[in-house]
């Protein structure tokens, strides 16, 4: 039926009045960003979805490899025991934890879509892929190709390597579709028809050795076209037997080119934030690409949902203002998270306050929140009280406005950290020789009881506090592991039957082996806390004020006009006895009590959610 002018026109201004009014306003952050419950996918270790695109050491770039053991090396077996190393891996001279970066499983983007189902199961609500940008190492931030996924994740290696190979990469308007591309918009797809969310991870601060401009670099020397893109100290001078090429690598890692700074106001300091920019041929390939993502072909309905951004402390803050412009013009709604962590190293976090004042990001990876509730909630060496633990959250909280402290990413461990359960089981300081490699002792084992049961106690908190929620793939299934590269052991699906683990790569005792299997236990408490969230909106969106801060007791609630939910904590060895608000009654949702009034007895290592009647 044809609509007659004048009523198309009106209807066509009703729909644009209602994309305006959903709009987010610049400054803040997307309403969903408080809503969502964030599971992060390490893409390569989540699960082998498609083994016909499995790598082959042609298609990965693995330097040591090809001078000791090109033959020998092959994927890894996804339910081997992560300690045992393969036979192309013993090399003289390369540790066990060097070899670890060699390996792969065949995680796929089919792996990915085929889970969903049970990412819906779980609670989940919006996924944070890490890197799949085309690139030769396991942890891919040293991209090929920014504007392409890696082929190894798609259908079609061999064939999308002649799709890159047809394009001028320098210019967007011969970019093609890959088949792995097109996987992963079938993937985007997919969440969304869930209605979840899903962003992408890049580092705009650096590429690896093999990205296209960096191979015209190393071909063509100062006549590239693209020798401005980098910080090059020199240039290579073919008059003399020496290589005179020299330059800038991420923190000294020469592996990983930084792309040039510019317009630097202000001192540039890793850990603080700084005035500056991208060099502007670089920062329009960056803008290109972030395009393709958020509006593929232009529509933005096929597009993603944001960005989370590496190493953000590296990149000045205008460069940050400018990108955050081109992204909430492309995508009002989109969410920026950066990784904002180390001031110094060991001791000191960075402030996000600099990136979260409406301007650059909607939220950082909020370590900052998860730092001090380890100190409350484990057995460590800096263990510490409830009113410590209190005054250093409102202390992180102050440092925020109050719109963005509710879209933080409340994260807690990830592809960088030791896996929670091993965090909990060790002494040792957050980040703090956390792996066999830098501690003998260091425990890498199934954990004994008392980690699992203080876990849970911190769960409790990160699922019932101000923040979304975030989980790093595996945790929920019970999975263990010290820092990188060890978090990122193939993820333990409940179908596989995995090779019992040896404790660590040092200690090869038969006795030593603990077995391996999803824990239905530690994913059904997950699942359970996921349901409480989604289903009290206070825990979303509501006010916190604190009831009690005393030794190992703790208590808050959360509240609104309407509603209200009391969270308490005992952290002793022994039962404690809380006072409630008089004449209020309470029904108990972790446990299903009945209706709860005056005072409630808590049991060692234990907590409770109360709902308001």
């Amino acid at each position: 039926m044809q609509i007659p002018n004048r009523l198309f026109i009106i209807v066509l201004c009703m729909m644009c009045m209602e994309t305006l009014a959903q709009s987010t306003p610049f400054t803040e952050p997307p309403a969903w960003a408080k809503e969502v419950i964030w599971y992060q996918i390490f893409v390569e270790r989540f699960h082998n979805g498609d083994p016909s695109n499995d790598p082959t050491a042609a298609n990965i770039d693995i330097p040591p490899m090809k001078v000791h053991a090109p033959a020998g090396w092959k994927i890894t077996p996804w339910t081997n025991n992560w300690f045992e190393q393969e036979s192309w891996a013993k090399i003289p001279g390369k540790s066990f934890s060097e070899m670890l970066q060699y390996r792969r499983y065949g995680g796929d983007l089919q792996g990915v879509i085929n889970k969903l189902d049970y990412l819906q199961q779980l609670g989940v609500t919006a996924l944070f892929i890490n890197p799949i940008n085309d690139a030769p190492s396991l942890h891919k931030y040293d991209a090929r190709y920014y504007h392409h996924v890696d082929v190894n994740f798609g259908p079609d290696p061999v064939g999308d390597n002649k799709i890159i190979a047809s394009e001028n990469p320098a210019d967007p308007t011969t970019w093609k579709w890959t088949k792995a591309d097109q996987l992963f918009l079938k993937l985007v797809a997919e969440v969304h028809k869930r209605k979840m969310k899903i962003i992408m991870d890049y580092s705009w601060n650096h590429t690896g050795t093999t990205f296209w401009a960096w191979l015209d670099i190393l071909k063509n020397q100062q006549a590239s076209p693209y020798k401005d893109w980098y910080d090059i100290k020199s240039f290579d001078n073919p008059a003399t037997p020496e290589n005179e090429f020299a330059y800038d690598g991420w923190i000294g890692v020469k592996s990983l080119p930084e792309l040039k700074k510019v317009n630097i106001a202000t001192p540039k300091r890793s850990g603080h934030p700084y005035e500056g920019n991208i060099q502007d041929e670089a920062k329009s390939h960056v803008f290109a690409v972030t395009k393709r993502w958020l509006a593929p072909d232009g529509d933005v309905t096929k597009g993603i949902d944001g960005y989370r951004l590496d190493v953000a402390d590296q990149i000045g803050l205008g460069f940050w203002r400018d990108f955050r412009k081109e992204v909430r013009a492309i995508q009002p709604n989109a969410y920026l998270v950066g990784e904002i962590w180390w001031e110094g190293w060991p001791d000191k976090l960075m402030n996000p306050a600099p990136y979260t004042q409406g301007d650059i990001f909607d939220a950082v990876m909020f370590y900052q929140a998860y730092r001090p509730a380890r100190y409350f909630f484990a057995k460590n060496n800096l263990s510490t009280d409830a009113q410590v633990f209190r005054d250093s959250l409102q202390f992180q909280w102050n440092r925020l406005r109050e719109s963005n402290r509710y879209a933080m990413m409340n994260v807690a461990s990830s592809h960088d950290t030791p896996r929670l359960l091993t965090d909990f089981y060790n002494p040792n300081p957050y980040k703090f020789k956390a792996s066999p490699s830098d501690d003998p002792t260091y425990k890498t084992g199934k954990p004994d009881e008392e980690p699992y049961q203080r876990l849970r106690l911190y769960l409790v908190h990160t699922f019932t506090s101000i923040g979304a929620p975030h989980i790093w793939n595996g945790e929920e299934m019970g999975m263990w592991g010290a820092d990188d590269p060890f978090p990122r052991k193939p993820v333990m699906w409940k179908e596989f039957k995995f090779q019992p683990e040896t404790r660590n790569n040092f200690q090869q005792s038969p006795s030593d082996l603990d077995p391996v299997s999803f824990n239905q236990a530690h994913f059904d408490f997950y699942k359970k806390l996921i349901a409480i969230r989604k289903s009290n909106a206070v825990l979303t969106t509501g006010k916190i004020e604190f009831l009690k801060a005393e030794g190992k007791l703790l208590g808050y609630t959360r509240f609104d006009d309407k509603n209200e939910i009391i969270v308490l904590f005992n952290i002793d060895d022994s039962e404690h006895t809380f006072s409630l608000p008089a004449n209020s009654f309470y029904t108990e949702l972790l446990y299903n009590q009945k209706v709860i009034s005056g005072t409630i007895t808590i049991g060692s290592r234990k907590s409770v959610i109360l709902k308001k009647q």
